[in-house]
């Protein structure tokens, strides 16, 4: 686990020594080491941050890191992960095909999510995150090799390393605010190299950013070839927050197509439908999440039995019309070909 709060001034206090010359090479040395501890594979990972700003290479420096061509400056935070949210003002333009036509049932073909019965990686035995689900952990891909990073975008308190680290992969975390991250950065710049990462990861972070069509250009800037994009996004959640924008099916269907993606599932989560995450989130908020489920679980039930009685009335409609309407939230798996 990454350890917080070193800097400098950290390594400063105490006598390590009669001489100062050999007290600034023990706090040189302690300050190498602490950031080891935050993240083992530091080194490797410089060799494919760039600048966010303009995506040229940066250099080391003793409080950070600055760009060989721009010359911005990119200092440590107070916890050690080093800060490369943009500091200058920046341009990104977008161009949108407004001829295209309606979205065609037939373009793609809405599904239930499913457990993979033999996936890449084995997580049995292992604790399923909150927000995530086994159906989706199962289309988890496995790392390809010693030294493959990850990305965990927008990745809060990692909570995800440990099934990312499983996988085999090396696990960098990047997040506005958390200074749990191992960097901090902006989902509309990444400061990555292009084609750095085999698997993105990003869970309930695409409704609180400005700009979804950015993130997903920036995602698959950096996303190798044939990798893969797994994450989840609010549907019917309530605002919370700083959320923009709660992303239909074909929403998000849109969002990953504009990034360049190939989609290749979307489905809704099944355990968490509109009426448990409006009562956990937004009617009772923070009520312990079984006594919110309970209170609305007749009204689910109500929901669930009238559907069924539409199906056989006026058919075809379906369970899986029925979650497509009412989900709290989607997952989607996406891949760069």
């Amino acid at each position: 686990m990454r350890q917080s709060g070193w800097s400098r001034t950290d390594c400063w206090q105490g006598q390590f020594s009669e001489n100062l010359q050999e007290d600034v090479l023990i706090s040189e040395l302690l300050y190498e080491i602490g950031l080891q501890m935050r993240n083992p594979d530091s080194a490797r990972m410089w060799e494919i941050l760039a600048c966010p700003s303009c995506n040229h290479d940066l250099k080391k420096t003793e409080n950070g890191a600055v760009c060989i061509e721009c010359q911005s400056e990119y200092d440590y935070s107070a916890s050690g992960a080093l800060d490369l949210r943009l500091k200058n003002r920046k341009s990104y333009s977008l161009e949108f095909e407004l001829i295209t036509p309606p979205f065609p049932k037939s373009e793609f073909d809405f599904k239930l999510l499913n457990e993979i019965k033999k996936p890449e990686v084995d997580f049995s035995g292992i604790s399923v995150p909150f927000h995530l689900t086994r159906e989706l952990l199962s289309n988890f891909p496995k790392a390809k090799g010693e030294g493959s990073f990850m990305l965990d975008l927008g990745c809060g308190n990692t909570i995800h390393r440990e099934i990312c680290e499983l996988a085999g992969f090396e696990y960098i975390g990047l997040d506005y605010h958390s200074p749990q991250a191992t960097f901090m950065g902006d989902a509309h710049s990444l400061p990555f190299k292009n084609e750095s990462f085999e698997f993105i990861l990003s869970i309930a972070v695409l409704e609180h950013v400005r700009f979804p069509f950015i993130m997903m250009r920036e995602a698959f800037r950096v996303l190798k070839r044939k990798g893969k994009f797994v994450g989840t996004v609010s549907f019917l959640e309530p605002f919370h927050g700083d959320s923009f924008y709660h992303h239909t099916h074909f929403g998000v269907h849109y969002s990953l197509k504009f990034g360049g993606f190939k989609v290749e599932k979307i489905s809704p989560n099944k355990k968490w439908s509109a009426l448990r995450a409006q009562a956990a989130m937004g009617l009772f908020p923070k009520m312990p999440h079984f006594l919110s489920a309970s209170l609305v679980l007749p009204l689910q039930m109500l929901s669930v039995l009238w559907w069924k009685m539409g199906n056989y009335l006026n058919p075809p409609k379906t369970e899986i019309d029925r979650l497509y309407r009412t989900a709290g939230s989607f997952s989607f798996i996406a891949t760069k070909e």
